[in-house]
């Protein structure tokens, strides 16, 4: 009896084979891009695409909810070349106003534009849709020194 488990089993786990590659069409590699997003105590993100070496910078869900509505949101110039640490923007709500720092070193090569006339956006998605600007990095291992999703989820607790 176990000997016909066995071989049903087996013939249920059986992988199907490759399709041959047609002659004259080569295999296209496939590349994995790694990112890494990593966070700061004063609540910002930046997910880090190896691929392009660019860091999209966002605030964390945390950091939406304390403000609460936000109403308007400073954004830095395109190009602006900035230093882990430097104030890159601002956020205004209802209940508060917030200072947005550079999570990390870089050039600012792209802003949300989106938030000029939806500041909305980072109470509805603030790490997704409601991304702030996108950093070419000049130091990539300032991504490392920041906070895992572990280490920030700690502080929140205590």
């Amino acid at each position: 009896m176990f000997s016909v488990l066995r071989q049903t089993s087996r013939s249920r786990l059986s992988l199907p084979r490759r399709a041959a590659v047609p002659a004259g069409i080569q295999s296209i590699p496939i590349f994995r891009t790694l990112i890494t997003k990593r966070f700061t105590a004063d609540h910002e993100t930046v997910s880090y695409d190896d691929k392009t070496g660019l860091g999209t910078i966002t605030i964390t869900e945390y950091a939406q909810s304390s403000l609460g509505d936000v109403v308007f949101v400073e954004l830095p110039a395109l190009e602006t070349k900035v230093e882990q640490g430097d104030q890159i923007g601002a956020v205004e709500s209802v209940k508060a106003a917030s200072d947005i720092y550079a999570p990390v070193s870089g050039i600012v090569k792209e802003v949300n534009e989106k938030l000029n006339d939806q500041p909305g956006l980072l109470n509805k998605s603030p790490e997704e849709d409601g991304w702030l600007c996108k950093i070419q990095l000049s130091n990539p291992a300032e991504v490392e020194d920041l906070m895992t999703a572990k280490a920030y989820r700690d502080i929140q607790d205590s």
